[in-house]
């Protein structure tokens, strides 16, 4: 035990000026209780093996303090008694309680899982604007109030504020968006390992940081059966939806769609294109693979057009990703046609195909050092796209739908 709770029967008086301050008593009033530090042998012996010079010192000085308190000829000894619990004399000896007893707890900041969000994410909307920097925001959002709800309640909620320290009794905690926070909150859960400080900004605006030793885990069952769509201007994050189920498709499809899924057992990162006229079924089949094959095996779902492609790059806390780009064709066209010299979106798809667009450099901070990546592309026709696509070691299965679907 660090600390001792505060008795609701003492009155605000016995707290000093700092606590006189509305701000702190808009955290009383929100059910915020002074924390007080409680006294630890085990500590003070660690203060005394190590630096027994200083506790000496700190030990005289308080020591003083009283002593002049107690001993001035000019007042009664009742003054005396007083002038120990006057301001200046207090603040000596918070001073020296703070030094011998434990510091509040405070996240471990040596674990190398952190996921951090500032809320609420905003999105300025403009002709030049790609709302995929938005939707990897809000993702990153949901993620972490998602993994927030899976934690449930911390075992301590503790809040620093003007040079004072705060609890939230467990008891009475019902969510993050009520709570009222006017300093730097810290959450811990001993089950998981895990801590969560949230700073406050101005205009209700909050930072959530969570920092885990293994944070990975809590991301796959809050991000299980995600998808993120981007097309245009307009963006969706939700869960990824099917049409026609796997067995309802031509049998060669299906003998197809069974050497996929052994592939993406067997490879970390893995590219197959589908070529084919329009209405043969390569859209529907691209969505049947990632709602009965890659969803079961935590995968998140990304549907981005070609602006949004080419302004991605995988998101470091996630292990499993899969990329749906539909009309490759018009994405990764060949270098060689002068309409394809007009920007730089062939070269984007290439880098992602092999791997050296995001695993070049390596975060060592990062969550995931290294991404499973599937990579499904539809085009009409593989002519217009650049031979470097089709080179081996970019795409590694192809397959020309021919049914039509009614």
């Amino acid at each position: 035990m660090y600390y001792v709770e505060l008795q609701q029967t003492m009155g605000t008086g016995y707290f000093d000026s700092k606590q006189n301050n509305p701000q702190n008593k808009g955290l009383l009033g929100a059910g915020w209780r002074p924390l007080y530090r409680e006294f630890d042998w085990e500590y003070l012996w660690h203060l005394l093996s190590n630096d027994p010079w200083e506790v000496s010192k700190k030990t005289l000085d308080i020591a003083s303090d009283i002593a002049d308190a107690l001993g001035r000829n000019q007042f009664p000894w009742w003054a005396n008694i007083l002038n120990i619990f006057s301001e200046s004399t207090r603040y000596e000896f918070d001073e020296f309680w703070d030094y011998i007893t434990p510091q509040p707890p405070t996240p471990d900041y040596r674990y190398q899982d952190l996921l951090s969000i500032e809320t609420p994410v905003t999105r300025t909307i403009t002709r030049e604007s790609i709302p995929i920097e938005y939707a990897l925001n809000r993702l990153q959002e949901i993620t972490i109030f998602k993994i927030l709800d899976l934690l449930g309640k911390p075992d301590i909620i503790t809040q620093s504020f003007m040079e004072r320290n705060f609890y939230y009794p467990r008891e009475r905690f019902i969510s993050w968006e009520r709570l009222e926070t006017l300093g730097t909150v810290y959450s811990y859960w001993s089950k998981y390992c895990c801590w969560l400080q949230v700073e406050t900004y101005d205009k209700g605006r909050r930072y959530y940081s969570l920092i885990s030793q293994n944070i990975a885990p809590l991301v796959r069952k809050s991000t299980y059966n995600m998808a993120v769509m981007v097309s245009g201007y307009q963006c969706r994050i939700g869960q990824v939806q099917s049409q026609f189920p796997i067995n309802t498709f031509p049998q060669d499809i299906q003998n197809f769609t069974d050497t996929v899924q052994q592939e993406i057992f067997a490879h970390n990162q893995l590219a197959i294109l589908i070529s084919g006229e329009p209405g043969t079924g390569k859209t529907a089949w691209t969505q049947a693979v990632a709602k009965e094959i890659l969803v079961p095996l935590g995968y998140v779902i990304f549907i981005l057009d070609h602006d949004a492609v080419e302004n991605f790059v995988p998101p470091t806390y996630l292990e499993q990703i899969c990329l749906i780009i539909n009309e490759a064709d018009n994405l990764a066209q060949d270098r060689s046609l002068e309409v394809a010299q007009t920007n730089s979106k062939t070269e984007h798809i290439l880098s992602l195909l092999d791997g050296t667009l995001y695993q070049s450099v390596v975060d060592e901070s990062g969550i995931n050092h290294q991404h499973k990546l599937v990579v499904l592309m539809t085009c009409n026709t593989k002519e217009r796209l650049d031979p470097a696509v089709l080179r081996k070691g970019r795409v590694d299965l192809m397959y020309e739908f021919t049914y039509r679907f009614v």
